[in-house]
């Protein structure tokens, strides 16, 4: 009953009626649901296991789409210089970049929204120092700061486990220039400085709320639309850094590799002819990532009341 009464109550819902109503949001979140479940079940949707060297065979190497004339139905998309399967790669690639990409935002969201609070409540020096913080973030290419972090850290770390490796590039995300924590920052602390005047703020301050209380129990609730849109928005960001850094040669390691290692690994055939072994990594990189910023767009215009 309960469960019924929640999915009745968000059915009925502005924001419901927004989305059924928008036609961009309802295919951009069926293409991105499909993208996601696939690669969340690769082990098995996927019809091979790209990185099970027992199965590779090299002799179907380099192998063209099911519909070329020298293509096999038994790899739809055709086969890397490996032999291994592009479409089931494209699956498990994908997991790998949802998976990075996800944590990162995850990391800098929590590092921005603390920072961004603590900013907007106390104000002050304190404020006037965080601020500053983020300018001198802000001045230096996303791109060059998470290349900086992912150097420093293979350069100390040689020998790093692939946990090691994958937590790296996590941070490496999250602290890349204004691309991570930045963001989340100035905009929770901007709408935490007008919250904190209102009446309510003022109402729970009277009657002995501690100000910790205020913020994460009164002020918090309040200021999440704008960080849910820039969130979602985020998520196709940090997808395209991991794979820009893994296209470089220092994201996730080889042995797990996602859709910035394949397109890597292609582009050293794209004009020799096998172009489909960087084209389909290539294009489900844009597909994701649009189908991402499209549903942080219709999200955006939701929340927003004044286009209500």
């Amino acid at each position: 009953m309960v469960k019924t009464s929640l999915i009745s109550r968000w059915w009925d819902s502005d924001l419901s009626y927004s989305f059924r109503h928008s036609p961009t949001a309802v295919i951009a979140a069926v293409i991105a649901f499909i993208c996601i479940f696939c690669a969340v079940f690769a082990g098995w949707v996927a019809p091979h296991n790209p990185f099970d060297l027992s199965t590779l065979e090299l002799g179907d190497a380099r192998l063209p789409p099911a519909w070329h004339a020298d293509g096999s139905t038994k790899y739809l998309l055709g086969t890397d210089d490996q032999g291994r399967d592009i479409l089931s790669a494209l699956m498990y690639g994908t997991r790998i970049s949802l998976i990075v990409g996800l944590a990162g935002v995850a990391l800098s969201l929590l590092i921005g929204v603390g920072i961004g609070l603590l900013s907007g409540a106390v104000g002050g020096w304190l404020d006037e120092f965080l601020m500053r913080l983020c300018d001198v973030v802000s001045s230096f290419p996303a791109i060059l700061v998470a290349l900086l972090i992912a150097g420093v850290a293979r350069a100390l770390y040689p020998n790093a486990s692939d946990i090691t490796s994958f937590g790296v590039l996590i941070l490496a995300i999250a602290f890349a220039g204004s691309n991570g924590w930045v963001q989340y920052a100035r905009t929770v602390r901007a709408s935490t400085m007008v919250e904190r005047g209102k009446e309510y703020v003022q109402a729970a301050r009277v009657t002995g709320v501690t100000p910790s209380r205020i913020m994460l129990r009164h002020v918090l609730p309040n200021v999440t639309g704008p960080v849910m849109v820039l969130a979602t928005i985020q998520v196709a960001t940090a997808i395209i850094t991991e794979a820009t850094l893994s296209f470089l040669g220092v994201g996730v390691p080889p042995t797990s590799p996602s859709l910035g290692t394949l397109i890597r690994v292609g582009n050293d055939y794209l004009f020799s002819g096998e172009w489909w072994i960087t084209i389909f990594p290539g294009l489900m990189l844009v597909l994701i990532a649009l189908s991402v910023n499209l549903l942080g767009d219709w999200l955006r215009d939701a929340l927003n009341p004044r286009l209500q």
